[in-house]
């Protein structure tokens, strides 16, 4: 737990709301400071572009992006041979190697671009959906460009915007106290913007996430689908009267027909998916006609094949993506670690842009705590951990939980206590085995479970 985390952990829950919104001042400037109205017009002004006109929107972006990588980012200096160098010059992206996730978590500055010396330069970990985070460093103007391009086609396709009043289920630590009787949630006054506890969600606290809503005149949902659904159906079950929402816009974990029935109906607005990934390699996300259209000017997605190969439309592939949002430090090929297939029917909704036909394998294992609360995402512990490889959460019993990991070097006593204060912080008084291992075994993909539970979720 970093100073900032044990300082706000020891605040009031007013002082947390002043951190909360103190936070949300800085993220919203960063978010939508000076450029973002230009960048958000752009994607509002190619939403509706041809697919010719899209590709050599892409071609002509590839060019310049990939001439930068071989000349000045020194990973690919250092590791594309003299033909691959001359192939990303001339923008032939698919002449270039695919790009795993492990040189990135070992040496993320060998990503950056080393003729950029951006005046304020920001770190962000991914939750390690592979049991590990990956390290991102972003400029203030990609941050930007991130953020209008969720404006343009994912709120305001749901009939939203960032604007308006929302709640949010994330990974971050919001109520520090696992043991807490609530509320639930802290208030960015800022954003006007509800940030709720995905850590002590349960039947018997639903009530309070509800009334949160209320009080605060929330306008939209977003963030962790599996949260909302757990969410949604201890509404139904309790028979809880929701405040009119706008839009439900999911993220993180796939949206199962099942659960998006189970959510509009307990909330009584349309819910939305959106694709993506912190590293922001790639972009999708539903229009009014619920089909998931991939945004061709935020990057390069590839479905391939294990020999290489290019996926016929119907066919389930892995995900490759080169990104145009992060330019300082692009992720070139990059295995995202998610298989997809493309959709070959167009969308009724007119836009040309390419569409998911599904994406496979985001849905988590649930972890329940002792008293019933529901948790998702469980794997952001190892944010932070330096010396954790690779880690893995197994429940082996609603007050049990086997923590494996393969450590570093210098992993030591501290880091196993850390872990387990970490599993208490969101679980209560569990025991917590921190389990050293040499490797988590794969699956034939090469993937391994972040997060496996023994306990079935009953709700």
């Amino acid at each position: 737990m970093g100073l900032t985390d044990k300082i706000y952990a020891h605040l009031p829950q007013r002082g947390q709301d002043v951190a909360a919104s103190a936070f949300g001042l800085y993220r919203h400037w960063l978010r939508s400071g000076p450029g973002y109205a230009d960048l958000l017009r752009g994607y509002r002004d190619r939403d509706a572009w041809p697919l010719d006109r899209f590709a050599a929107y892409q071609a002509e972006r590839l060019k310049v992006m990939l001439g930068n990588a071989a000349d000045h980012i020194p990973y690919y200096r250092r590791s594309w041979s003299a033909d691959e160098k001359a192939a990303a010059r001339a923008g032939r992206l698919s002449e270039l190697p695919l790009l795993s996730k492990d040189p990135i978590r070992s040496h993320p500055q060998d990503f950056a671009r080393d003729d950029a010396r951006p005046l304020l330069r920001y770190r962000f970990l991914t939750s390690g959906s592979t049991g590990t985070p990956v390290s991102t460093l972003w400029t203030a103007r990609e941050a930007r460009d991130a953020r209008a391009l969720r404006e343009a086609r994912s709120a305001n396709w749901a009939g939203t915007s960032f604007s308006e009043g929302r709640a949010t289920f994330s990974g971050r630590i919001v109520v520090p106290d696992a043991n807490s009787d609530g509320p639930f949630h802290r208030y960015n006054g800022v954003e006007n913007q509800v940030y709720f506890s995905a850590f002590h969600l349960s039947r018997a606290n639903a009530g309070r996430y509800v009334e949160a809503l209320r009080r605060h005149k929330t306008q939209w949902l977003t963030g962790y689908a599996v949260s909302y659904y757990l969410l949604a159906r201890h509404i139904q079950d309790l028979g809880l009267d929701v405040p009119p929402l706008k839009a439900v816009v999911t993220t993180s974990e796939k949206l199962t027909a099942g659960m998006r029935t189970v959510m509009e109906q307990a909330y009584g607005c349309p819910v939305f998916e959106e694709y993506g990934t912190v590293e922001n390699a790639v972009f999708a996300s539903e229009c009014a006609h619920h089909r998931l259209h991939v945004s061709p000017d935020a990057g390069v997605v590839e479905i391939l094949r294990p020999d290489g190969s290019a996926c016929d439309p119907d066919e389930a592939g892995e995900v490759v993506a080169t990104g145009f949002v992060r330019q300082y430090q692009p992720f070139i090929r990059y295995r995202v670690g998610d298989v997809a297939a493309w959709d070959p029917e167009p969308c009724a909704c007119g836009r040309p842009m390419p569409v998911l036909k599904e994406v496979i394998g985001r849905v988590e294992d649930v972890v329940v705590g002792p008293d019933g609360r529901q948790m998702v995402r469980f794997h952001g512990i190892f944010v932070g951990q330096d010396q954790v490889v690779e880690g893995q959460i197994v429940q082996e019993a609603l007050d049990r939980i086997r923590v494996k990991i393969v450590p570093a070097a210098a992993y030591g006593p501290a880091d196993a206590a850390d872990i387990a204060q970490r599993v208490r912080q969101r679980l209560g008084d569990v025991s917590v085995i921190v389990e050293p291992v040499e490797s988590i075994p794969r699956s034939a993909n090469g993937k391994f479970k972040a997060v496996i539970s023994h306990i079935k979720a009953n709700g």
